[in-house]
């Protein structure tokens, strides 16, 4: 990082934008210090650090790795000379929970810092493995403070920035109404306030929280799927994002869009197109057919085929075989929207589909 990493304290405020360019820092940035509980200020800093590593280095190495548990060879390995030349950037998350032998490692570093690379420690507060800290203080490393958020006026002040970094404007009573229908997480607060700039534009008023709050919170799994059989990927994707946030269980959106995708290959299966011989024949409520028949236009049999195969394999992560279960529902959502959209366009004549 060198000349161009972020200045101390520049993620101090929690209305900090990991966003903003990179300026000098004094006396040296060879060694950073992310500290504090706040863990979305914590993500910006380093991702504020990374940034300005690509900017000074687009081929720079990057390395990211967590504390606990971590063998000292790995670490040494990381911090060694590279043999290729150029910038270097190793991130140590968690080191609030780094064995002594690493403190000490780590310490012993500080002593004598490589100028070619970056090393940053995250630490998420308090009193464990404060003295590693302070070494890294006093050898002169940049320190990005990222505290708890716990009064309402700091929340209030982040969704005003949150807002103003979007390119909108929120009246006071509007503020309060976010904060107070959204919570205290801030990655909840940030999601809201972009969401809020982007459906409603310029100033953001209390009716407009009240609209948006009453539609987020109506959020399910049925929601979800009703955005991707219609092939909205960013509507898909925001509802996925929103139902998981309130907390909708990924088997409950992941059989939704089973059901949703089942559903509608069954009723584009038969030739008929009245509603009330459809309910009869596949045995299924009007109002049910009626909403199938119209998410399978612009579907193909084939389409509709593929998806099941996904949701099947969905099912399979979400119950356990997918290191991440919100992971696997956002690459199937992905895959399903991308499906209608291939096998359609094949249907036109345009392109053939995806395998």
């Amino acid at each position: 990082m060198g000349e161009q990493a972020f200045p101390a304290g520049a993620v101090g405020g929690a209305w900090h934008d990991a966003r903003v360019a990179a300026t000098p820092v004094e006396p040296t940035s060879r060694l950073r210090v992310v500290l504090g509980e706040e863990e979305l200020l914590r993500s910006r800093a380093v991702a504020a650090v990374r940034a300005a590593t690509r900017a000074r280095d687009p081929d720079a190495e990057e390395h990211e790795m967590a504390a606990l548990g971590l063998p000292l060879g790995t670490l040494a390995d990381a911090l060694a000379p590279s043999l290729f030349g150029g910038h270097r950037l190793v991130v140590v998350t968690g080191v609030h929970e780094a064995a002594g032998a690493l403190v000490d490692a780590l310490a012993s570093y500080a002593k004598d810092p490589d100028p070619t690379l970056t090393l940053v420690l995250v630490h998420n507060g308090g009193k464990r493995n404060e003295a590693l800290v302070k070494v890294f203080r006093a050898a002169g490393a940049a320190v990005d403070d990222c505290p708890k958020v716990t009064s309402a006026g700091e929340r209030i002040a982040f969704v005003r920035n949150e807002v103003r970094l979007h390119g909108g404007r929120i009246t006071p009573d509007a503020v309060t109404a976010l904060v107070e229908a959204v919570g205290n997480d801030l990655r909840s607060l940030s999601a809201a306030a972009g969401q809020l700039v982007s459906d409603f534009g310029g100033v953001v008023d209390a009716e407009a929280v009240a609209r948006f709050h009453r539609g987020q919170a109506e959020v399910t799994g049925f929601t979800v799927a009703e955005r991707v059989l219609v092939g909205d990927t960013a509507g898909s994707i925001e509802m996925l994002r929103w139902a998981l946030d309130r907390g909708v269980p990924h088997v409950l959106i992941a059989d939704a869009l089973a059901d949703g995708v089942r559903t509608a290959a069954r009723v584009a299966s038969v030739g008929s197109r009245d509603v009330g011989e459809l309910a009869r024949t596949l045995r299924l409520p009007p109002w049910k057919v009626k909403k199938a028949q119209s998410q399978a236009r612009g579907w193909s049999i084939e389409g509709l085929q593929q998806s099941l195969v996904v949701t099947a394999e969905l099912n399979a992560d979400v119950k356990g075989m997918a290191a991440s279960a919100d992971y696997a529902l956002e690459r199937a959502v992905r895959r399903i929207v991308a499906i209608r959209s291939d096998t359609s366009a094949a249907r036109a004549g345009r392109v053939p589909p995806r395998r």
